[in-house]
């Protein structure tokens, strides 16, 4: 809890990482109890304010282990996620955390289709569920589920209720992905200012604007913003917590002060656990982040990190890579082989240069190093037999 508290005071965006509630509905995926509290652990160290770590009233595994991780101490509030219903809440209750996640649809289209209810009812419910958790005195976000799809009028009218109630704020839900950035910006900074409540970014992936639109509540106002590590989540996933936290420190420089050296090892972690591979391409922590194989490219990078890189790969866990492909110039060729303590002139990187590309054109691929050694010790044979003396290369 003191993450969440240092946060609101320092009038910081509040991350609410919900990788192990929103990131396990992930299809097909499954958390053990032993890979949720390490993912929580992570999380915490690296000082993720709000963590969403379950749905008690599936019983079982599910609540034991939420209410292990209540019982640790952890310094991030623990959020757990509910029906608007007062046995759910009991059973979040029950487990010892400090926050209720309410959550109920506000769009017609869910209203009749899927709770084949009607907006009086809706509110109805959702009042007396957060005075519920709210007598019981825990930390209250009220989600508008399909608020994205939400008639505006009804959806303020909903937000002024719970906030009536004594919700602590309004988690408003892009559930499948429908927003843009231009449209979340109008919404959102409309929805403040109907409302005056803290608003928190709940985006889904759909089509490929989650981060995006994530940023953009916060450009318009919103103080919270739900993620996943790795974009874990239905479908096609949520706001990644890695992207929204460099993208809030370089892009709006927002530092949340994370320790986003261990990002990396989160992000592999988390790959693992959920079986689901981690990208090269990745934005933030794929391999491919600070790997330089176009010749352009790694000179400019070689000489000043900055021509090609906006942070240092050392900051989320990662480092520099100059790869040796179809794309590369004689500078990476030089600074490769300095790896093995060899200087070669301008001319024999030159030289070798066509021989490299022919190479990883044939095998469609850049050269692992003992390959490119090869192609080294070749050309020096030949030199060699035209009279030039050379020394064998090693790369163990």
């Amino acid at each position: 809890m003191e993450l969440l508290k240092k946060g609101l005071e320092h009038n910081d965006i509040i991350l609410v990482d919900t990788t192990l509630r929103d990131g396990e509905q992930t299809a097909g995926v499954v958390f053990s109890n032993q890979e949720k509290i390490r993912i929580a652990r992570m999380l915490s160290e690296i000082g993720v304010h709000q963590l969403e770590v379950g749905i008690p009233v599936m019983g079982g595994n599910e609540k034991q282990v939420i209410t292990d991780l209540a019982a640790m101490g952890l310094g991030s509030s623990l959020m757990a996620w509910n029906r608007a219903n007062l046995s759910d809440i009991q059973q979040s209750l029950d487990c010892g955390i400090d926050a209720v996640a309410i959550s109920i649809s506000t769009s017609d289209i869910h209203i009749k289709n899927k709770l084949g209810s009607t907006r009086e009812a809706v509110l109805e419910s959702m009042v007396k569920a957060t005075e519920f958790a709210k007598d019981h005195g825990v930390y209250i976000s009220v989600n508008a589920e399909d608020a994205s799809r939400t008639e505006f009028d009804f959806l303020v009218e909903f937000a002024l209720a719970a906030k009536k109630a004594g919700a602590d704020r309004l988690r408003y839900c892009d559930t499948v992905g429908v927003l843009d950035p231009f449209k979340t910006l109008d919404i959102i900074s409309r929805l403040i200012e109907a409302t005056d409540m803290h608003i928190e970014m709940h985006t889904h992936n759909d089509f490929g604007m989650a981060t995006a639109n994530a940023l953009a509540g916060v450009k318009a106002g919103a103080r919270f913003v739900g993620v996943t590590v790795n974009g874990l989540g239905e479908r096609a996933g949520n706001a990644a917590l890695e992207e929204v936290a460099m993208g809030l420190k370089h892009l709006f420089h927002k530092d949340q002060e994370l320790k986003t050296q261990m990002f990396r090892e989160l992000s592999e972690y988390v790959a693992r656990a959920s079986g689901r591979n981690l990208p090269a391409g990745k934005p933030i922590v794929g391999d491919n982040m600070f790997r330089h194989e176009s010749g352009i490219h790694a000179d400019g990078v070689i000489k000043f990190p900055g021509t090609y890189e906006v942070f240092s790969p050392e900051d989320v866990g990662l480092e520099r890579q100059i790869v040796i492909g179809k794309h590369s110039g004689s500078r990476a060729i030089i600074l490769k082989f300095l790896e093995y303590g060899i200087n070669l002139s301008d001319e024999e990187a030159t030289e070798l240069l066509p021989m490299v590309r022919k190479a990883t054109v044939e095998m469609k691929r850049p050269l692992f190093d003992k390959e490119l050694v090869y192609i080294y010790e070749d050309y020096m044979h030949k030199k060699y037999e035209k009279g030039i003396d050379y020394a064998p290369v090693s790369t163990e």
